[in-house]
């Protein structure tokens, strides 16, 4: 065995296999979106909205909840680490194992709750609540299905919220304390990180003051990141919601308004108004969804439209003000709030609502962790600097997830730990530009991507073709009653080579996949194309799709030669 382990040592030393082959590939082709945040030499903190405590209190379900993923729990630790991990989002979590696979002990350093925002206030909470809303949304449209609902169709909202922290806590304990420390950490402990030094970090009980301090071989810092706060008069003295507290939220307010028109901004925007809330979407720019193709942005918008939603484009804030109240509120009696606005038309408008989203992005949490002190470059707008593999201007400490890269995904979170540790402890040379990130925004339709737009593909003057399939064209979509929605994939010129592709129709973002698993595996069109689908599926839209580049096989000389074959 020793023999055969050297000669795999001999392998990747000469760059005939790799880490990456050995240990299972996180990347192999492709290429993502250049979506990267310029560096700075600006430092001052981020203005960012607080933690807040999950809630409501008296919910014996969020105390259970956290009491899995946020006790009170600050052993004694021991005087040094192979590998200290800061941070128990996605990252912090992938980190921990992946050492535990190699043989290595770890402590897992969480402040707030374990989990991260995923598993509390991102992900998995909004996904239980678009459910809801979907629900009530299709049982307003039974009667396009000869389905005739008698009376009218109400929303307990209190019981969807309800449902989601039953959902939410029953995946607690999987992210818990108790599982981490029996399976794969030395210690976990809920505290705050700072450094001391280059090699030791300082925890501080995060319900005492009490301290313990701790130096290691390597460290990953997976930070995470917090909702910004823009400088909007008014904005940061006024208490509101974001991810962080709307999950909190016991009844349904009766308007609201969203500033800023991200991603999950959206999403909750068309769940809140298809509960009953009157929602109004400020947005800077002229279109939503700046960042995806201009014929997804389109469907997904009308289908807001569509909802009710008011959507105010190109609009700029003038003021935010609490007019009735003084605190941020969870359920009735609801305080006012105004926002003076100039409409793009010119207009001067005050809206009022009672309750006040801010969805306008993430900022890296950098500050208190001490990074200067251990050697750490950053900056408080792109986060940690890193170079391609993971590593901080200190060499011995890493960074992994929305602490320093743009893509804030939780699955690109979770291979870039992997990647950390795998670079820590093997240099195993695994790349960021590597990894192929797709991602989806979980409207009604859905919008999932992965790969190149058409617009960096004109912009880098690369020849390209793309294939469109509407999916009112595909026979399982039409018995469904999908009226919009499509698959486009491109292709580099004249070959089957898939460069990028955009899905936009119901669970798009379980449809990108294959065509992700076929440009990471240097898979093209005819491969799809050739892949036998169930009918009727949704998902032969795919297929359907990628058959469009089969003409381009059929050649004057290929034509000439199936001629000759045929005895023509």
């Amino acid at each position: 065995m020793e023999e055969e382990a050297r000669a795999i040592v001999g392998a990747i030393e000469s760059g005939e296999t790799t880490v990456n082959e050995l240990l299972g590939r996180l990347y192999r082709h492709g290429k993502s979106p250049d979506i990267s945040v310029p560096k700075s030499n600006n430092k001052a903190p981020a203005a960012v909205a607080p933690e807040y405590p999950m809630g409501p209190a008296e919910d014996p379900v969020v105390a259970e909840t956290i009491a899995h993923i946020g006790p009170h729990h600050f052993p004694s630790l021991k005087p040094k680490y192979d590998l200290v991990v800061i941070g128990a989002g996605v990252a912090g979590l992938l980190s921990v194992i992946v050492a535990k696979s190699l043989g290595k002990k770890a402590l897992l350093v969480e402040k707030h709750y374990m989990g991260g925002d995923c598993l509390v206030v991102g992900c998995f909470p909004s996904k239980c609540v678009i459910a809801c809303a979907r629900r009530a949304h299709e049982l307003r449209r039974a009667s396009d299905f000869g389905i005739k609902v008698s009376g009218t169709i109400e929303v307990d909202f209190p019981a969807v919220m309800r449902r989601m922290r039953k959902l939410r806590g029953g995946i607690a304990p999987h992210d818990g304390v108790e599982r981490y420390l029996r399976d794969f950490c030395e210690d976990v402990a809920i505290a705050h990180a700072s450094f001391v030094d280059a090699k030791t970090i300082l925890l501080k009980d995060s319900k005492s003051d009490a301290t313990q301090t701790v130096s290691f071989d390597k460290c990953v810092v997976a930070a995470g990141a917090s909702a910004a706060v823009v400088p909007i008069p008014g904005l940061r003295d006024t208490p509101h919601f974001t991810n962080g507290n709307l999950f909190n939220i016991e009844e349904l307010p009766p308007r609201a308004c969203l500033i800023g028109a991200g991603p999950i901004g959206i999403e909750m925007a068309q769940a809140l108004q298809r509960f009953g809330c009157a929602v109004t979407i400020f947005e800077i720019s002229d279109h939503l969804l700046p960042r995806e193709d201009p014929d997804a942005a389109k469907i997904v918008t009308r289908a807001l439209l569509d909802d009710g939603v008011d959507v105010q484009y190109s609009v700029k804030l003038h003021a935010v003000k609490l007019v009735t109240g003084t605190t941020l509120a969870y359920k009735a009696p609801w305080p006012l709030y105004r926002v003076e606005a100039t409409l793009s038309d010119g207009t001067k408008k005050t809206f009022e609502c009672e309750a006040l989203l801010n969805a306008t992005g993430r900022a890296p949490n950098t500050a208190g962790l001490g990074l200067d002190d251990a050697g750490i470059e950053y900056d408080s707008r792109s986060g940690i600097h890193v170079n391609d593999f993971y590593q901080t201007s200190n060499p011995d400490v890493f960074a992994a997830g929305d602490v320093c890269s743009p893509f804030k995904f939780t699955h690109a979170a979770d291979f870039m730990g992997r990647c950390a540790v795998r670079n820590a402890f093997l240099d195993a040379k695994d790349r960021h530009s590597q990894l192929l990130v797709p991602w989806a925004t979980y409207t009604d339709p859905e919008v999932a991507h992965v790969g190149l737009y058409e617009r960096e593909l004109d912009a880098a003057a690369t020849p390209y073709d793309s294939y469109v399939r509407h999916l009112a064209d595909v026979d399982r979509c039409k018995a469904e009653g999908v009226t919009t929605g499509f698959v486009k994939i491109s292709c580099a010129k004249g070959t089957d080579t898939i460069l990028g592709a955009t899905i936009v129709g119901p669970n798009a973002g379980d449809m990108i996949s294959e065509i992700s698993v076929a440009i990471q595996n240097g898979l093209g069109c005819g491969d799809i194309a050739g892949v036998m689908h169930p009918y009727p599926t949704s998902a032969e839209a795919v297929r359907q799709c990628a058959a469009q580049f089969l003409p381009k096989l059929r050649t004057p000389a290929v034509d000439a030669a199936l001629n000759l074959r045929m005895g023509a």
